[in-house]
């Protein structure tokens, strides 16, 4: 194609502007990525402490079902996790050689139970690589053992801040979930159990 004379010809190549311009929109996207990724870990992470915590609650009210004669010894004076219930009890009732009553069996039981909710049972390096962040756990029941209803509420730190649930105070004012408890989560499991 030709031009006529004194107007200029087909331009060739990018100009620096179109560079840039090109550079910026990349670097836009690139952040909306990573942004998005972070928020995707977050999330799972979230997702995979509250399944953690379902399961635990459940195991632990498995184990009084199968104990029913021990179900008060299961409702401890306080919290428990973070190392609460250090010290393995006297009796392994893991071992089937080992004669345990009720009582021996729910001790035995919160004890392991607790070091699962922990991660203890999971090392690297001597290193805790399992189990919640940072978690509380909170068992209630009827003041004197027996059937009726009974509750497991698991509290841990989530990444992300919110508004602190009001479904339960396990672990509400420790200061291990921030500032008003706005890292807390908590999930609470109610059943009834029958003693006989």
């Amino acid at each position: 194609m030709r031009h006529a004379k004194g107007h200029p010809g087909l331009q060739r190549g990018f100009g620096l502007i179109e560079v840039l311009i090109t550079m910026l929109v990349l670097a836009v996207g690139m952040l909306a990525a990573a942004s998005l990724e972070l928020f995707s870990k977050r999330s799972n992470f979230d997702a995979a402490q509250r399944t953690a915590a379902a399961n635990l609650a459940q195991d632990l009210l498995e184990r009084m079902r199968s104990n029913p004669k021990g179900l008060i010894d299961y409702i401890p004076a306080a919290e428990i996790g973070g190392g609460t219930l250090a010290n393995a009890p006297p009796s392994d009732c893991g071992d089937p050689a080992t004669a345990c009553d009720a009582t021996d069996v729910a001790n035995f039981d919160l004890w392991q139970w607790e070091q699962a909710v922990d991660g203890a049972m999971e090392q690297t390096d001597g290193v805790v690589t399992g189990g919640l962040a940072q978690p509380t756990a909170c068992i209630a029941g009827p003041l004197a053992g027996g059937s009726g209803n009974y509750e497991v509420a698991i509290a841990w730190r989530g990444m992300n801040e919110t508004t602190d649930p009001d479904m339960d105070d396990c672990g509400a004012g420790s200061g291990k979930y921030g500032d008003d408890d706005t890292y807390r989560r908590v999930l609470v499991i109610r059943t009834f159990i029958s003693a006989t």
